[in-house]
């Protein structure tokens, strides 16, 4: 069964939209959803969700609760939730996120920070956690 592609949001559940033809240079502090599909430049809080279309640019730091990226997006990028890069999506720069989603295709470049559900004790070398392990010196002369 074929996954409907979530790009295509109904209009009336889009709060703002910068359009195709539109460039923003500037802060936005919003809720709800926010869909780029136009140039953005500058500082984006939302504490809903954002979709960067196809046809949209985002040269921004950017902080949402889930991020879409089907465009082109630099910077610095913190979800709360989830990131989902498209085919064809590129995000260059910082991406911080609990999940990530990748399709075949995309493009990530920079560093990725990714925030585990619950830190675990890895195990020791030995598999016995009261045993220590003697550690060797080495010298280079």
């Amino acid at each position: 069964m074929l996954k409907k592609d979530n790009l295509e949001v109904p209009s009336d559940k889009i709060n703002t939209i910068i359009g195709k033809d539109t460039i923003f240079k500037g802060n936005i502090n919003g809720k709800g959803l926010l869909r780029i599909d136009g140039e953005v430049e500058g500082n984006i809080s939302n504490t809903g969700d954002i979709i960067i279309g196809e046809n949209g640019t985002a040269k921004v730091e950017l902080k949402a609760r889930n991020i879409t990226i089907a465009g082109y997006c630099e910077g610095v990028i913190e979800a709360e939730g989830r990131v989902e890069l498209k085919n064809t999506g590129t995000s260059i720069g910082t991406l911080k996120t609990k999940k990530l989603l990748i399709e075949e295709g995309a493009v990530l470049s920079g560093s990725t920070e990714m925030q585990a559900k619950e830190q675990k004790t890895p195990p020791t070398l030995t598999g016995k956690p009261d045993q220590k392990t003697p550690v060797s010196e080495s010298k280079v002369t």
